[in-house]
């Protein structure tokens, strides 16, 4: 029996270190899954944070564009309003030429008349029996 005993025992013994190495097995195994599950979870943080930041840089260029095509805009405004100042300003300056010519002629009438009133005068001023 003490061969039994022994063999017995050396099994036992054989399948206590063999459950001890399942069990460190198992807990290098659910280790590895931990640390794979933590890592996936990184992973998983970190494809959430880049779409989230895709997602910015894609409101970022769209208010980029629509602030590109307000400055355009305003750019093309204050080009109108200088081609409408500028015709304003060449209105103007037709309109002075216009005036100036207007007064001009107003002026010279005046004078012919002012003439024409002293030559009246002059001759109303000799004596019709002057005649030389």
């Amino acid at each position: 029996m003490s061969s039994d005993t022994t063999s017995s025992e050396l099994k036992r013994v054989k399948a206590e270190a063999g459950r001890e190495e399942a069990e460190d097995t198992r807990e290098t195994a659910d280790h590895k899954r931990d640390d794979a599950e933590d890592h996936r979870a990184v992973a998983e943080s970190a494809r959430t944070e880049a779409e989230a930041f895709r997602v910015l840089a894609e409101k970022t260029r769209v208010l980029h564009e629509d602030l590109r095509v307000q400055l355009e805009s305003v750019r093309q405004e204050r080009e109108a309003l200088r081609h409408v100042a500028e015709e304003a300003r060449q209105a103007t300056i037709a309109a002075v030429a216009a005036t100036a010519d207007a007064l001009a002629a107003n002026l010279a009438q005046m004078q012919f008349l002012e003439d024409a009133r002293k030559t009246v005068r002059q001759i109303k001023k000799t004596d019709p029996g002057d005649v030389h």
